[in-house]
């Protein structure tokens, strides 16, 4: 028998590095996600960033699926939702699901024949989408993992949405059409029949308001009383009563392909982004005057801008610069950039978690 001897010294070598390893294992913990947190969809990365606003530092990165393009939180700050679209007549027909304290994916949302997921909106327990392909918007059940209404609206490019805390109100933008279509639950005319088992039935009455052309970005005034769409292809913002729903008043902005439209938390601002790529004017984000109805800022942001989301406090806002890869921060009492966020490619969707 022939006999192994192993040289002392190499043998308890390995052993420490083993036991070394083994405590980096033990001991290495991944930075946890941060309360409040700012979520980033690195759209040509197909990845969410988990951003820390304190330091401006992102502390992790989950796969968000193809072509992600919107997010929306649960009010709970557990669950984000992640539009994977694809464009027109895309194939894709999923809402990635990411578990935030985890920061890992979840199996994805089939939306079956519903195709090219985009605008997301989070409302009464319940996830509103819109699905260009279908001309409709669809909501989803996160208890029952169901898809539980479907309304059509008859226009091209069903892109944003906005629901109404009371549920009875929705708004979408519609790209093609250059449209806002507003949707109402109403009762219905009587039948003559008498009232149906179980009570006065509801029903959904849609109108399509004419905005401007390529009407995208679009956001409700915290009144309710306004909603305010920016025309990428005519550098307008359309005004529109919600009460009458009709156009009060179509403003120019010094803003060529607009494609976002947020109001600050007190109604008193809008801002509007967009610009695309190589912007002949230089600018990628306007601040306007909601009473006033005109400009008070324009700004450079250094790339073409898109998604906005406003923090709860009032105290700034965070807006996608994706032409430079990254996110700038505006401070909304001087509305001067005070810092950036260094992103993987092309950011756009963003969302605000408690």
């Amino acid at each position: 028998m022939t006999r192994r001897w192993m040289n002392p010294g190499r043998s308890s070598i390995w052993r420490a590095a083993a036991y070394g390893v083994f405590l980096l294992g033990a001991n290495f913990t991944a930075a946890q996600t941060p309360s409040p947190a700012l979520l980033v969809l690195e759209k040509s990365d197909h990845s969410l960033a988990i951003v820390d606003p304190e330091n401006l530092q992102i502390v992790a990165r989950v796969p968000a699926g193809p072509d992600p393009h919107e997010i929306v939180a649960s009010p709970d700050g557990k669950l984000a939702y992640i539009s994977n679209y694809g464009g027109l007549d895309s194939a894709l027909n999923t809402i990635s699901v990411i578990d935030l304290a985890a920061q890992k994916a979840l199996p994805p949302i089939y939306l079956g024949a519903l195709r090219s997921a985009h605008g997301l909106a989070f409302a009464g327990g319940k996830l509103y989408f819109t699905v260009e392909t279908n001309k409709a918007i669809g909501r989803y059940d996160p208890a029952t993992q169901s898809i539980d209404w479907v309304l059509g609206t008859g226009q091209d490019r069903t892109h944003m949405v906005v629901v109404s805390e009371s549920l009875d109100r929705i708004v979408t933008s519609n790209v093609s059409s250059g449209t806002i279509s507003i949707i109402e639950q109403v009762s219905p005319p009587a039948s003559g029949f008498g009232p149906p088992p179980g009570g006065p039935r509801k029903t959904w009455r849609v109108t399509n308001v004419p905005a401007g052309h390529g009407a995208e970005g679009f956001d409700l005034s915290p009144d309710s009383k306004e909603i305010w769409a920016a025309n990428a292809q005519d550098a307008t913002v359309t005004i529109i009563d919600a009460a009458s729903k009709r156009v009060i008043e179509t403003l120019p902005i010094s803003l060529p392909g607009a494609n976002r439209l947020k109001f600050t938390r007190d109604g008193k601002r809008v801002l509007i982004a967009g610009g695309g790529g190589a912007a002949p004017t230089g600018r990628n984000l306007v601040v306007l005057d909601a009473a006033a109805r005109k400009e008070v800022k324009q700004i450079n942001l250094g790339g073409g801008a898109a998604g906005i989301v406003m923090v709860p406090d009032r105290s700034r806002a965070y807006v996608a610069v994706s032409g430079k890869d990254k996110v700038a921060v505006l401070d909304l009492k001087s509305l001067e950039v005070t810092g950036y966020v260094s992103t993987g490619k092309q950011p756009d969707g963003l969302a605000w978690v408690r």
